[in-house]
């Protein structure tokens, strides 16, 4: 019988961690998801510490172009950039192939809050492939890129901030991109790309954004921009856009909109334009978050994103655990998306509504349709005002919907299962009350 016990737990151990290493699809996660080694410093060639190079230690000058001279000097040679301790103030800089930046303890990369020090240039903002300001450190197809060191960079957003809530005053229905602000971290086109340690602090606008990049590890970052006493707009801790295979891991999250969310174009024929694309094999694991508009969110530029899991994370002040943004102007798919042993606070676990912000047909006839497929919810222990957060159009269609293992504390324990197709509950306690 002892004999028989002990097979019986090894193989749930087994078959648990067997789907430990899957995606919510079946399929294999790659060893690389396992892999959590961290860039050093000496492996990245060789040195170029700025103050060795013109760059003078003084906060109070903009050193764009003295700051750019050495990334250039790097990129003959290859090697790393060093932010020494003390603090830099910049405009937008630019890596290039066999570059690296290294910002190391105490030291700090501060972006300027004059937008004349961003030139507008091809990039990418709201799911569209649009000229706009770059951010303070951009790469753009630099393969390898990594961020790296205990430092600090710094967007110095507080008077484009300003200037955003002053504009949204004058007119309550301004976009995002009538007011010039910069993000913190672009990396387009870029693979095998690894940013870890560093704090990701007061971006102007989105805090880090990764565009059609593949093999991106994200480890035990620091971002931070706040909501109050002023509110930093649109400051997004991580957007993920087109991207493939993204590790997002030990980090602290707390920002004045969505902390990870998932992009990839919008509009009523976002998926067939080129520069738009899917997102595949997102693992959020490890992670806090503090003060944001959601934890997870898809959308509101997104087409299709699958494969995406949030586990062992822990959930202080959101207003939403997950966010599923239904676009009524754009096709969107988002499936096989696992929220897994999660625990905290939040205003509601799961949020899936229209997103009618700026909608526009285009001239389309019809109303492209919203999917949702195979969302799981697994052990979770949340305190929230609202439990079941969701209310769809005729466009708008859900189905698999599994929930397992949740003790929820909620204000509103109303659920609507007929609004899902396949609406799974397995041990679902809701103020104590088992939910079937």
């Amino acid at each position: 019988m002892k004999y028989l016990l002990t097979l019986f737990f090894a193989t749930l151990f087994l078959s648990a961690n067997a789907q430990k290493n899957r995606f919510p699809d079946g399929s294999k996660m790659s060893p690389w998801f396992s892999d959590f080694t961290k860039t050093k410093l000496e492996n990245l060639g060789k040195q170029y510490i700025v103050t060795e190079h013109g760059v003078k230690n003084d906060s109070t000058l903009i050193q764009t172009a003295a700051l750019q001279e050495v990334i250039n000097k790097a990129a003959e040679t290859g090697g790393v950039v060093v932010i020494p301790e003390g603090a830099f103030l910049s405009g937008a800089l630019f890596f290039k192939p066999k570059t690296h930046l290294y910002v190391a303890e105490n030291a700090k990369l501060k972006g300027s809050d004059n937008i004349g020090d961003y030139p507008i240039m091809p990039s990418r903002m709201e799911g569209q492939s649009i000229d706009y300001f770059p951010a303070l450190v951009n790469a753009y197809g630099v393969d390898g890129f990594t961020i790296s060191g205990k430092g600090t960079i710094d967007g110095n957003g507080l008077n484009y901030w300003k200037a955003f809530w002053q504009r949204r005053k004058e007119n309550p229905n301004c976009t995002n991109l009538e007011v010039s602000r910069p993000r913190l971290v672009f990396v387009w086109n870029s693979n095998n790309v690894q940013v870890q340690d560093v704090k990701l602090h007061n971006s102007g606008f989105w805090t880090s954004h990764y565009y059609k990049c593949t093999n991106v590890k994200i480890l035990d970052l620091h971002i931070f921009s706040p909501h109050e006493p002023i509110k930093a707009p649109s400051t997004d801790a991580i957007d993920i856009d087109a991207c493939t295979n993204v590790l997002i891991k030990g980090c602290y999250m707390a920002v004045n909109d969505d902390a990870i969310a998932l992009k990839g174009g919008k509009g009523p024929y976002a998926d067939t334009d080129p520069n738009n694309g899917s997102n595949a094999n997102i693992l959020i694991e490890d992670c806090e978050f503090g003060f944001c508009h959601a934890a997870l969110t898809c959308g509101s530029e997104a087409i299709h994103n699958k494969n995406i899991i949030m586990r062992n994370c822990k959930v202080n002040e959101a207003m939403r655990v997950l966010w599923l943004k239904m676009r009524p102007d754009t096709p969107q798919m988002y499936e096989y998306i696992s929220v897994e042993n999660v625990r905290g606070k939040a205003h509601s676990l799961i949020y899936v509504k229209p997103w009618t912000q700026f909608f526009d047909l285009k001239g389309r006839k019809d109303v492209p349709l919203s999917y949702s497929n195979h969302i799981n919810l697994t052990n979770i222990d949340m305190d929230c005002n609202i439990f079941f957060d969701v209310a769809i159009t005729e466009y708008d269609k859900l189905s698999n919907f599994a929930f397992k293992n949740l003790n929820v504390k909620t204000k509103n324990a109303n659920i609507d299962k007929s609004i899902v197709k396949g609406f799974s509950l397995k041990n679902v306690l809701v103020n104590g009350e088992r939910v079937r």
